[in-house]
């Protein structure tokens, strides 16, 4: 009986060990798991809007903003991550990944997608709520150096802008030492050619198609006159 009682108290110690043995294993495995780093999330994230979705209304409708930001600016950035995962591009910032693949057929999606990702980020801060007027006196001094005066930067913007064949992108630049304003088809972006981006307007139709169908000009135009924002080109002036 005695021997019945001591063998199946060793037994349930036995047990009870194992349970114990068992929750500090748990219980480091926990600890262990808090102390790790985080799983890496994707190397390029889609940046955050400078401003709520209807905050360039009328000029820019939130509906537009939705589609535009939504699903094809975002669409750029999970294709990107796809694209660049495994592969020599991986950790490389975008600007970096856009000058490597510049040219280069073979990896003509990597740079499309890495472009657009960086040409939106970009294009949205080209724009403010109640933007457009007059930009701040040192710009000003710079656009007159290069143009004469404000009304001819703004024509030729809209210019470019506007007759842009097909999607695309006009931006005013810093080229060397002079402001000038070009243009690039699809996905292109001056920094390939040594020209600092200022400020860009997006023509591809998905920029106004839902708000201005085939009116490109007067998407153009609401956006020089109500949203440009002159103090961020300003900033990349320097």
């Amino acid at each position: 009986m005695n021997e019945r009682n001591t063998s199946n108290s060793s037994t349930e110690m036995g047990r009870g060990d194992s349970r114990i043995a068992a929750a500090g294993a748990a219980a480091e495995l926990s600890t262990d798991s808090l102390s790790r780093p985080a799983q890496k999330t994707a190397p390029h994230m889609l940046a955050r809007l400078p401003y709520a979705e209807n905050a360039l209304e009328p000029a820019i409708t939130a509906r537009t903003i939705g589609f535009h930001y939504g699903k094809h600016h975002k669409g750029y950035v999970d294709n990107l991550n796809k694209l660049v995962a495994g592969t020599e591009y991986a950790d490389l910032p975008l600007e970096k990944i856009i000058t490597a693949t510049a040219g280069r057929a073979e990896r003509a999606a990597v740079f499309n997608n890495a472009a657009q990702a960086w040409n939106h980020t970009f294009y949205w801060k080209s724009m403010r709520p109640k933007g457009g007027g007059e930009p701040p006196a040192a710009l000003k001094q710079k656009i007159e150096a290069s143009f004469g005066g404000l009304d001819t930067c703004k024509k030729e913007l809209a210019n470019a802008a506007v007759s842009q064949f097909g999607s695309g992108w006009a931006w005013l630049v810093r080229d060397g030492d002079k402001l000038r304003v070009v243009k690039t088809a699809n996905a292109e972006v001056p920094l390939t050619s040594g020209m600092k981006p200022l400020l860009v307007i997006d023509v591809w139709e998905h920029a106004y198609y839902l708000d201005y169908q085939n009116r490109r000009a007067d998407y153009v135009n609401g956006v020089l006159d109500k949203l440009i924002n002159w103090e961020f080109a300003l900033q990349n002036a320097g």
